[in-house]
């Protein structure tokens, strides 16, 4: 139900922008999440927003460079990732919470989620 795209090659300080497509499910009321992994170590996560679109949250390591935004419209969820860094390549997975719990939340944890798009991946060059 979720498709991720956007990821590609970049050179250190560039920008890329994944987008998160949502088919089916009632998508305007799930709070979205986007995390990142890399081999050998867990998934963490970068940016959270909820279902209204108000309330967003990001790791801080990505605060100030990485902005996560939705179009309910058009069932898209969308990360602007910008002054990107070698550190920040990784395969990056949007994920779904259809839990509704209210119209600010947005979960941290991945176990919150249901739904994981396929991930895509961005590779940052020194």
């Amino acid at each position: 139900q979720l498709q991720a795209s956007g990821g590609g090659l970049v050179q250190a300080g560039g920008s890329l922008r994944l987008s998160c497509a949502a088919s089916g499910g009632i998508f305007r009321s799930y709070a979205m999440g986007w995390f990142r992994q890399v081999p050998g170590k867990e998934r963490e996560f970068v940016a959270g927003l909820s279902w209204s679109g108000d309330i967003t949250g990001y790791a801080d390591s990505v605060k100030g460079r990485f902005t996560v935004s939705r179009d309910n419209a058009k069932g898209t969820v969308y990360l602007q990732m910008d002054s990107l860094k070698p550190e920040d390549t990784a395969v990056y997975y949007c994920a779904g919470d259809a839990t509704y719990v209210s119209r600010t939340y947005y979960s941290r944890g991945d176990k919150a989620y249901d739904y994981w798009g396929q991930g895509t991946l961005v590779t940052v060059s020194s």
